[in-house]
């Protein structure tokens, strides 16, 4: 078996997020890291949303992320610390749209060890060093500069490396033009390491060193270190130089303190707390994140607590020595992994699950009412301030970005029966939690939908002139009338245009500079801009069937068969040519293109004739109407698109594109595609060669069962096409590769593109007896989503076959269930009337009250953090298709959910589905200690719109998987694997096996077999004696594995996915037979112990590969009607990718050759091997990597022909290959 790994959907975690001046330009940007990718972002300061301008690719893991830029310098670069061993600087080529490597220099072994460095960055603020530091030991500190063409420089590695000492966070301290100063969080673990008493070790104090780069001498020096009080989790820098007092500031359980070396004393200020919170009162706080704004005026820095709270600091200063520090309450967004203040006065934050957050800063906190505190303030030891958390009031929230991480698992199925199969979702944590139904398509948004007096079969937009930024009419055409509306503040009719309202239209369009034109059936109205009106009438008794109109050309057909071509001439006024030409058959439809920049026509003309053929005709007045070439078509052609496609233009993408895969007409110029449309719903597209008329390179893709109607529209400042079948798709080109996506919204009939101040890229469509305005914002997006919020995080979900309704178990650690939450909140609040003096009793209770009745949703301030060892679950039915919840089952405290199947028990004999659910009670994770577990039974209702609670049964470990099988019940109660049967009272054990290592984990059955998988020992393959009722090991793995998902693909192969991102694919060999006996005497197994102490039969491993994210789900699934089967997988990070076999020898022979290509033309781009990195913990075998065959789109294109070249093959077919494989499994 060999398989192509494809990613659908790229991860939406962020792990780091820097923001800079990439591009070089005033714009302000955002690179984020997605763990094994690097995506850049850039904010529009007017609209406030957010574009995507590069997502690539590094075939490593990112362990650290900087933005730094030269003194002096305009432009930003970043700087990389990942798994390669190596420091890689890179820099953003807007031209190319490109992310290129400026520097790269080898320090250390490959993978992420606790003694090389990249684990940590930290830069000087003037740019003129970087030091890179590792978990433990090594820092290396390398030294920019520019060289006399002002090309950044980088010199060798400075050591500063020290034994035994670990390192928690480094920053770069702000010292102006000093020496370049960094400063470290350490703790030195020599002393505990000696020390077996343990002693030591609970006297180790972190301390704060400070390392001076010598720039004269070109060493480091470690030149002061002091031990701090409390435990610090990270450091930040403070403006210095002529800009602030510099030092830092260190962020610590409870406490907020400013050091900085010299006369400067220390000052502290405890970490607010919000009033009346529920938290475990014991439970320590701190800050997670922080961002620096600095203008030349001013500074301030925003900290985010666990909680999500932000808190804006701010020094005040006497001298330059740092005399207090304030805090101010600022809002509440959900806790991040990065914030970044930008110069445009947004606050981007990436947050740490569920979606990402773009705001703008409305107000910086300074005159509203909410107290300050401050360093200066009397506080007793150990006591804080506290504050009212409330709604945003200095944010506004201008753009939100999906993200799907954490995926906790997921399933493909079609509950909606659209035919396309949905991904059903289980993402986030806590309150923020929700279940995602994920379709393939792009997200519409309705700007407009208004009813129209009848049902219309055509609409258009145009322009009064030719330069003008929107449209002016929207021409609506019906059976017998035309109607035009014009387009300004609102729409409204309009009858002085000079259109003909009394006919119906059959084309309308802006020609020449100013000067607009209307085709209708007998004849054509050519109105001037001062709107005197020329008409042709058409001659006799013919009328006027098909048209096609660009700025300086119509052409017409008469009935039928005849061509008419007019040009416009210099002065403005259509000149009929000449000859007319008679077509062999009847003429279907017809396609001109635009007319190119620079020159008086378009050279051709297609035309889709009757007899199932597509002529492309030249326009040439040499040789007018004469065929160039010809193509046969499947079926009879609907409509016909020449657009051209393949480059970007630079005022929306920040680049020029020149590296469309196709051959070139020109600088910059994109290719000319011919988009037919057929009758039987297939799209075909096909290159038109600009020179001679050819149609070479045809590609097909099948969009739905209604004849292809093709409109062209504007997406992004280029030509896109919009085709509309049964479904409405949209074809464009975006970051380097073509996109055929479906809307996500219903049936449309005709569409035209649509610009107006509201809406600049909009389409004006028509659907039944209505005009809709629409809108698509997230193009390159490949699901569209509707998410439903759920209260917990969610474990796992069943779907009920007979009515689609999904069973979730929801369960949260350190979390209370809403009883407890209750009696918690009376308990304080007896305590606060109770602790009150007389004269306070009234103002008590009223504030009693106020807290009891006060809700703060808690998706928004996140779920009070009860302690450890608290546990509350629910198990929830939901209605996927309208998300609304049918019911919820809560359970009691400290109940977990640890497992969950639907079975039918055959003892039962009613036919009706019950739903198993393991429960654990009172666990504690680490150490693992539980008070034993139980397995609740309820009835589910034939329409699933009830629980019926059964029974309970007690057992003395915690059932970690459960399955049904042959109609009773397969438990994995700690290593024991049980079936159960059902009983009146309770569970009835019937039969076990004590020979799984340590814990089940998953339980798989088919026929006679049972698939168990513990939790490191990979799977267990067993086979189920009815006659003797025993469950019988007979074979398992020769490696072990920390399975966290599995499927089963056939009756001997399993792919198991482990938690460090593997996949592998596990088979039995031919020889391998199930039919082995127990040894109950014992005697057997002193001679004959197995294979490495296992079971004497082993499974093959005949797949692995690397994905480098942890894959929570697996599923063999078709994701396109008509598609066929692939291995689909979902991941913690939240990508969406599938494994699709290969159904040829010669398809696994020419990717395995692009790939080796890729690998040595194109390598990653930061310095990791892509073969080791595949094959991090297994060799990679039998997968090949589609990631980087598809980065084959975007190399240049002599790169691209030299491959091609040694591959005997051209650059196209290549393309075709890539793309084909796509859309056969995916899309």
């Amino acid at each position: 078996m060999y398989l192509y790994n494809l990613t659908l959907q790229k991860g939406t975690g962020v792990t780091h997020a820097v923001h800079g001046n990439f591009s070089g330009g005033k714009q302000q940007e955002v690179l984020l890291s997605r763990g094994k990718s690097l995506e850049l972002l850039r904010p529009d300061s007017n609209t406030g949303k957010v574009h995507t301008l590069l997502s690539t690719e590094i075939f490593g893991c990112i362990r650290a992320l900087m933005a730094f830029r030269l003194t002096g310098g305009t432009k930003d670069y970043i700087v990389v610390g990942s798994d390669s061993g190596r420091i890689v600087i890179l820099e953003y080529n807007a031209t190319k749209n490109a992310l290129e490597k400026v520097h790269q220099e080898t320090f250390g072994k490959s993978g992420c060890r606790r003694i090389v460095p990249g684990q940590y960055f930290a830069i000087d603020p003037k740019g003129r060093a970087v030091m890179i530091g590792a978990v433990e030991k090594q820092k290396l500190a390398y030294i920019m500069n520019r060289d006399t063409q002002a090309r950044l420089t980088i010199s060798s590695p400075l050591e500063a490396h020290k034994s035994n000492t670990l390192t928690y966070h480094m920053v770069g301290v702000d010292v102006g033009f000093d020496n370049p100063m960094f400063a470290c969080l350490e703790i030195d673990y020599e002393e505990a390491d000696m020390d077996p008493s343990g002693d030591a070790a609970q006297r180790t104090q972190q301390t704060l060193t400070f390392y001076e780069l010598d720039l004269g001498l070109n060493h480091v020096v470690r030149k002061y270190s002091e031990p701090l009080e409390e435990h610090a989790n990270f450091l930040v820098s403070v403006p210095g130089g002529n800009d602030g007092p510099s030092g830092v500031l260190i962020c610590s359980e409870n406490y907020l303190t400013y050091k900085n070396l010299g006369d400067q004393h220390d000052i502290r200020c405890p970490i607010p707390r919000r009033r009346n919170d529920l938290d475990d009162p014991e439970r320590g706080m701190i800050f997670i994140c922080s961002a620096t704004h600095r203008t030349k005026s001013m500074y301030f820095f925003l900290l985010q607590t666990e909680q999500g709270d932000i808190f804006k600091i701010t020094l005040e200063t006497d001298d330059d020595v740092v005399s207090e520090i304030k805090l101010k309450y600022f809002d509440t967004v959900p806790p991040a992994t990065a914030m970044c203040v930008l110069k445009t006065g947004f606050l981007f934050v990436a947050s740490e699950f569920g979606n990402h957050y773009l705001y703008q800063i409305a107000h910086l906190g300074d005159d509203d009412d909410e107290p300050e505190f401050s360093s200066a303030m009397p506080l007793e030891e150990g006591e804080t301030f506290f504050f009212a958390p409330r709604a945003l009031k200095n944010l506004v929230l201008v753009d939100e970005l999906p993200s799907f991480a954490p995926i906790i698992t997921s399933q493909v199925a079609d509950l909606a029966n659209e035919d396309t199969p949905q991904l059903y979702v289980l993402c986030g944590r806590g309150p923020r939690s929700t279940l995602r139904v994920l379709r393939h398509g792009l997200e519409v948004s309705e700007m407009a939908v208004s009813e129209l007096p009848g049902n219309p079969n055509a609409v258009w937009t145009v322009k009064k002139r030719a330069d003008d930024e929107f449209d002016a009419y929207i021409i609506v055409s019906f059976v017998n009338a035309t109607l035009v509306l014009s387009i300004g503040e609102t729409v409204e009719e309009v009858t002085d245009s000079g259109f003909l309202g009394t006919t119906p239209t059959l084309c309308c369009a802006a020609l020449g500079d100013d000067a607009l034109v209307q085709v209708y059936p007998d004849g054509i109205r050519h109105i001037r801009s001062d709107k005197r009106v020329n008409e042709w009438k058409a001659p006799g008794k013919k009328s006027i069937t098909k048209c096609a109109v660009n700025q300086r050309q119509v052409v017409i057909t008469l009935s039928g068969r005849e061509l008419v071509y007019f040009e416009m001439d210099p002065t403005g006024e259509l000149n009929e040519y000449t000859e007319r030409s008679e077509m062999p058959a009847e003429i279907m439809c017809m396609a001109l293109g635009t007319v190119p920049e620079g020159e008086q026509r378009s050279w051709f003309l297609a035309v889709g004739l009757a007899d199932n053929t597509v002529r492309i005709l030249s326009l040439d007045p040499n040789n007018c109407l004469t065929a160039c070439s010809m193509q046969a078509l499947p079926s009879p052609a609907e409509s016909l698109c020449l657009v051209e496609m393949g480059h970007t233009e630079s005022t929306t993408q920040g680049a020029l594109d020149d590296e469309a895969p196709a051959p070139r007409s020109g600088s910059n110029k994109g290719t000319i595609y011919l988009n037919i449309g057929l009758s039987n719903g297939v799209l075909l597209r096909t290159v038109l060669d600009p020179v001679s008329g050819d149609l070479a390179d045809t590609r097909t893709r099948y969009l739905g069962s209604r004849p292809v109607k093709l409109f062209r529209i504007k997406m992004q400042g280029s030509e896109a096409v919009l085709a509309m079948s049964s479904r409405t798709w949209l074809s464009y080109y975006h970051q380097n590769r073509f996109h055929l996506t479906p809307l996500s919204y219903e049936t449309l009939e005709y569409a035209s593109g649509f610009s107006s101040e509201q809406c600049s890229e909009g389409i004006v469509a028509i659907s039944t007896n209505t005009l809709r305005i629409l809108a698509l914002e997230k193009l390159g997006a490949v699901f569209n989503q509707v998410a439903f919020p759920l209260q917990y995080t969610p474990r796992n979900f069943v779907i009920h076959p007979d009515t689609g309704r999904m069973l979730i178990a929801e369960t949260d650690h350190n979390a209370y269930t809403e009883d407890t939450k209750t009696a918690r909140k009376e308990q304080m609040a007896e305590e606060m009337r109770s602790a009150a003096g007389d004269e306070e009793r009234e103002l008590a209770r009223e504030m009693a009250n106020a807290f009891i009745n006060e809700v703060l949703p808690e998706d928004v301030f996140s779920s009070p953090k009860a302690g450890l060892g608290l546990w509350a679950s629910q198990i929830r039915c939901l209605d996927a298709m309208h998300g609304q919840t049918m019911f919820s089952v809560p359970l009691t405290q400290n109940e977990a959910i640890m497992s969950m199947a639907m079975l039918k028990f055959s003892i039962a004999a009613d036919g009706r589905y019950y739903l198993a659910v393991g429960i654990a009670k009172d666990l504690q994770l680490n150490p693992r200690i539980s008070q034993g577990g139980c397995i609740d039974i309820y009835k589910i209702d034939p329409t699933c719109s009830s629980l019926e609670f059964m029974h309970r049964t007690e057992i003395d470990e915690i059932p970690g998987a459960l399955c049904g099988f042959q109609g009773r019940l397969l438990a994995g109660c700690g290593r024991m694997l049980r079936i159960y049967d059902f009983g009146k009272k309770k569970m009835l054990r019937k039969c076990e096996n004590k020979h799984i290592p340590y814990q089940i984990v998953n339980i798989q059955a088919m026929g006679h077999r049972v698939y168990v998988s513990d939790v490191q020992e990979s799977v267990f393959f067993l086979r189920y004696r009815r006659a003797e009722n025993q469950l019988i090991i007979f074979a398992d793995d020769t490696h072990p594995r920390w399975v966290t998902a599995t499927t089963l693909l056939d009756y001997d192969t399993i792919a198991i996915a482990d938690k460090f991102g593997n996949l592998s694919i596990q088979r039995l060999p031919h020889s391998v037979t199930d039919d082995v006996d127990e040894d109950p005497t014992g005697t057997k197994s002193l001679w004959d112990r197995g294979l490495l102490s296992g079971a004497s039969q082993k499974s093959e491993n005949i797949c692995s590969f690397h994905v480098g994210e942890i894959i929570m789900s697996l599923q063999k699934a078709t994701l396109i009607p008509g598609g066929s089967e692939a291995l689909i997988y979902a991941t913690l990070s939240g990508t969406v990718g599938a494994f699709v076999p290969f159904t040829s020898r010669e398809d696994y022979d020419f990717f395995q050759h692009l790939e080796m290509h890729m690998r040595n033309e194109n390598p990653p781009l930061c310095g990791r091997d892509h073969l080791s990195y595949r094959s991090s913990y297994y060799p990679v075998k039998n997968v090949l990597d589609g990631d980087l065959c598809e980065q084959y789109l975007s190399i240049d294109a002599a790169k691209q022909k030299s491959i091609a070249g040694d591959m005997f093959r051209t650059p196209n077919q290549i393309c075709k290959k890539l793309e084909d494989i796509r859309t056969r499994y995916a899309f």
